[in-house]
């Protein structure tokens, strides 16, 4: 994780506080649009811009799907983080969700920006091929013959409709970042467009064989999505690669900080502020610290202990767990099992301690 960079973001009238409300918070309340009717809701959906509150009105059903798709695209980005200092968390109570961490332009806000874009064009694929949508099925471009490594196939089957997915993705999600022209706006698109792109990477070939005993002399293939763990580890990946940019004086673009860098920023992440260590609680930047978050002992690594308590040191508690053993396998057909007790070390991280002077009155 970085260090470095001072708290350079603004705290009154920012922008982007009711822009994140409305990509994760009113996503939540999108589920209820059936329920409620959808111009009562999307009237009243804080911080939609009028084209988002007439795609919501027209589109009641996505509407449902992209809120629906929110749990698995921040579950998938805990899992991701789950080692790490900033690990994702969500804020009980906060229209935020992630609170004021994004309101800074770092990688962690490229990242969620990234991921939550690729969990929106995942969750309206999905529903499309599941015949959820009245707007949308599965893709009907895929027809006739085509060939890959193995040979010549007919296309068949329901492909996933990745294209429609990217399409309503891009005018919901980036609709209010294309009604501001500076850094952080430029930014988000970027990394906006990032997740969409990572979602059509792993498309993938599935086939069903015909002929004598499945000789597979005839195919029938469509195209799939992948596991969105693929995207997210993808994605995770960018982030650790993340290239910090500067907006072009016309404002039209990047400029990349590093003057040595010979490479293309197009399937990058990029970011414009440095991160905080995300050490100690800091409400202002975000950071909820690494207090009584457990670490490995043994590892070197980002969950290791010297590196998850920044150096406070930890402390340690033996706790009971209880774990399924002696399994058998018993006729026909369950398996049993007994439950043993172990004796186990949880390594949390200690406090900040405050400096004595401050004490002394």
């Amino acid at each position: 994780m970085e260090r470095g960079g001072g708290l350079r973001h603004h705290m009154v009238d920012n922008p982007y506080k009711s822009k994140y409300s409305l990509t994760i918070h009113n996503v939540f309340v999108c589920r209820y649009i059936g329920a409620l009717g959808a111009r009562v809701i999307c009237d009243n959906i804080p911080g939609l811009v009028n084209k988002q509150r007439q795609l919501c009105q027209r589109h009641p059903d996505l509407m449902q799907t992209i809120g629906e798709g929110a749990k698995e695209w921040i579950k998938e980005c805990q899992h991701q983080f789950r080692h790490h200092r900033w690990n994702c968390s969500t804020l009980d109570r906060d229209h935020t969700v992630f609170g004021r961490v994004m309101l800074r332009s770092s990688r962690e806000a490229a990242f969620v920006y990234a991921i939550s874009s690729a969990g929106v064009v995942y969750a309206i694929t999905r529903a499309c091929s599941q015949g959820e949508l009245k707007i949308c099925n599965c893709d009907g471009h895929k027809r006739g013959r085509a060939s890959d490594d193995r040979g010549n196939f007919d296309w068949g089957g329901c492909s996933d409709n990745i294209n429609y997915g990217i399409k309503f993705a891009k005018a919901f999600v980036d609709a209010r970042e294309r009604m501001v022209k500076d850094a952080r706006a430029l930014m988000n698109l970027h990394n906006n467009r990032c997740g969409r792109m990572a979602v059509k990477r792993f498309m993938k070939l599935e086939c069903k064989c015909h002929g004598v005993s499945g000789s597979c002399s005839l195919r029938t293939c469509w195209l799939a999505m992948s596991d969105f763990r693929r995207t997210g580890d993808y994605l995770r990946k960018k982030y650790n690669t993340a290239i910090e940019v500067t907006m072009n004086q016309d404002g039209t673009g990047f400029t990349v900080a590093d003057k040595d860098f010979k490479g293309s920023t197009k399937n990058e992440l990029v970011y414009v502020e440095n991160s905080p260590d995300y050490c100690l609680m800091d409400r202002a930047a975000g950071s909820l610290g690494t207090a009584g978050r457990v670490c490995n002992k043994s590892s070197r690594g980002t969950d290791g202990c010297e590196v998850m308590c920044c150096g406070r040191g930890y402390d340690t508690m033996r706790v009971k767990r209880i774990t399924k053993c002696e399994c058998k396998f018993k006729w026909c057909c369950a398996v049993e099992c007994k439950d043993c007790e172990d004796l186990v070390d949880v390594h949390t991280c200690k406090p900040h301690k405050r400096p004595d002077w401050l004490d002394i009155t």
